[in-house]
């Protein structure tokens, strides 16, 4: 395959190609999961492990050492902070991890842009899948804790899925992106941890939207996270239905995101044999 040819762009064709290739992407996700911990004495359970201890970690220091306090509405008790703030750091989390890593995924495989007929752009989808792993491990430690000390799982819990949709799309149009672009400016992969730490302080993972003066509410609400946040608390802890209306324009513009960014990496993948 000559490296330097044009690939189809179009938003059909990015369907296309994660269905044609799927089993390719399953199997690089497997390998990917296992490979992390391969070598460990826990193996996988590090995967369960992981957001428990870091579930434990920021609720002592957000409720013993700052005093922190969800609200009356929602209780004020250290599990009820913990539940709550968890759900936020899950949806956060998945987008960290995709985000973080799109910068050296083509850099990581140049055997694959220089050698081999391979199909480039499921590398995004293959540590999305990862990401996605790690998400639903965290969610089952949500889902424990929950029923441990609220004895009860809102029958709405079943529409999360559904609600991380738009969030998964945005991912993927930013991990294309970024993709393509630290192949050309390695400075990026510095860059985007620390934009996604800022990212997790300036979403409301930690605290409600209402916990900010009005003034400061509608800029918090511009941030896609704050929308899938929100409904993902809704839906998992409080028992409420998430806002369809919104869901459904951030889903489309969340696809928007997404075909652009596929369209970027398709229109400058021509180049990543040159630069690498």
């Amino acid at each position: 395959m000559n490296p330097h040819q044009s690939q189809p762009a179009s938003l059909w064709a990015l369907f296309v190609s994660l269905v044609k290739n799927r089993q390719l992407a399953l199997q690089m996700m497997r390998r990917e999961v296992i490979g992390r911990y391969r070598g460990s004495m826990m193996g996988l359970a590090w995967s369960f492990f992981n957001p428990l201890f870091m579930l434990s970690i920021y609720t002592f220091v957000f409720t013993i050492v700052f005093k922190a306090r969800w609200g009356v509405e929602a209780g004020g008790g250290k599990a009820d902070f913990a539940i709550l703030a968890f759900v936020g750091l899950i949806v956060h989390g998945l987008f960290a991890e995709c985000i973080n890593r799109a910068p050296t995924l083509v850099i990581a495989n140049v055997n694959f842009v220089k050698k081999v007929i391979f199909p480039l752009e499921i590398l995004p989808w293959v540590a999305c899948g990862s990401a996605l792993f790690h998400a639903a491990i965290s969610l089952l430690v949500l889902l424990l804790v929950q029923l441990l000390f609220q004895h009860q799982i809102p029958w709405t819990a079943i529409f999360f899925p559904l609600i991380l949709l738009p969030l998964i799309f945005m991912a993927m149009g930013f991990s294309w992106f970024l993709a393509s672009l630290g192949v050309y400016l390695r400075d990026v992969a510095q860059v985007t941890g620390i934009l996604t730490t800022v990212l997790m302080y300036i979403s409301p993972v930690f605290y409600p939207v209402s916990a900010l003066p009005p003034q400061y509410q509608g800029w918090l609400q511009l941030n896609p996270l704050t929308l899938i946040i929100e409904d993902g608390r809704n839906t998992l802890t409080l028992g409420q239905l998430p806002q369809w209306g919104a869901w459904f324009r951030l889903l489309v513009i969340s696809i928007a995101v997404a075909w652009v960014g596929y369209v970027w990496f398709q229109k400058t993948r021509k180049g990543f044999a040159d630069v690498l």
